[in-house]
């Protein structure tokens, strides 16, 4: 990443590391506090989610239950069945508090401000990657919460929490860059709130809430073969502990497509901006 310092008549030569990651540490303690500030946003992120994960537990998991676990299923196979695709919904709403985080900076002129300061370009955009990483990260521990206390019954030994947690960090950097990406590409605050719902929805097509092969042949195919799918069998095999196949690796190509291409997709639109 580019560690070139944000001036309004001159470019500076780079800066060390250790100022890189001293700017990016003030630009995190700074979202972090406007989180603890205006906890409305936490609160609407964590919320949603958990509001689906009541919903289709309590008035869609008694019949849906039933379809999958066949005589024996129910709510309890069901909160078993549907919770990894709620947690990936948790990451996705992030994507929208994210957006709209950096919009306002974008729109409401603090990032003209840093401009006539020597900070580094990078630690803008990192203390919201980071920032937002945490908040999305203390949102899932929450939703998991909520989901032990319906019935939730988790069969992941210690390494495969380990796993989990890791592949939970993976996806949110992931989703956290587009995020940032889409945040840069709105023009106002208003627009940035609605950007990020295609990945809201994206789960609901795929294997989160219902088997794919129950689903017409189209969207079958689409369901099979969109990002979301592979991501929820990991997180489901990982937790449960059933067979993940190819799920794992095909993730994991799909959260480098995602990062490398929000990450690049930002720094084009930042660069742009800041140099105006």
């Amino acid at each position: 990443m580019s560690t070139m310092t944000m001036s309004p008549t001159t470019t500076r030569p780079n800066k060390p590391m250790a100022y890189a990651l001293r700017d990016s540490a003030t630009m995190l303690r700074r979202n972090l506090t406007r989180m603890v500030r205006y906890p409305s946003m936490t609160v609407l992120l964590i919320g949603m989610p958990i509001v689906f994960l009541l919903l289709f537990v309590y008035v869609f998991g008694g019949t849906l239950g039933a379809g999958i676990g066949g005589a024996g299923g129910g709510r309890d196979v069901y909160v078993n069945y549907v919770t990894p695709a709620i947690i990936l919904m948790t990451i996705s709403s992030a994507v929208q508090g994210t957006a709209i985080s950096v919009a306002m900076d974008m729109t409401e002129g603090i990032v003209d401000r840093f401009k006539t300061m020597s900070i580094a370009r990078v630690s803008v955009l990192t203390g919201h990657v980071v920032g937002s990483v945490i908040q999305t990260m203390l949102s899932i521990a929450a939703v998991i919460g909520v989901a032990l206390l319906i019935g939730f019954s988790p069969a992941a030994s210690v390494g495969e929490w380990f796993a989990t947690v890791g592949v939970l960090v993976m996806m949110t950097f992931a989703f956290v860059w587009l995020s940032v990406a889409l945040g840069l590409a709105s023009k106002t605050v208003e627009a940035s709130s609605n950007v990020g719902m295609p990945l809201v929805l994206l789960p609901f097509l795929g294997s989160g809430f219902v088997p794919t092969d129950s689903m017409p042949t189209v969207l079958r195919w689409f369901a099979e073969y969109q990002p979301f799918t592979p991501l929820i069998e990991t997180l489901r095999g990982l937790l449960m502990g059933t067979p993940i196949g190819n799920n794992a690796a095909i993730a994991v190509g799909w959260c480098v497509v995602i990062a490398l291409g929000g990450y690049l997709w930002s720094k084009k639109l930042f660069n742009r901006e800041s140099a105006r």
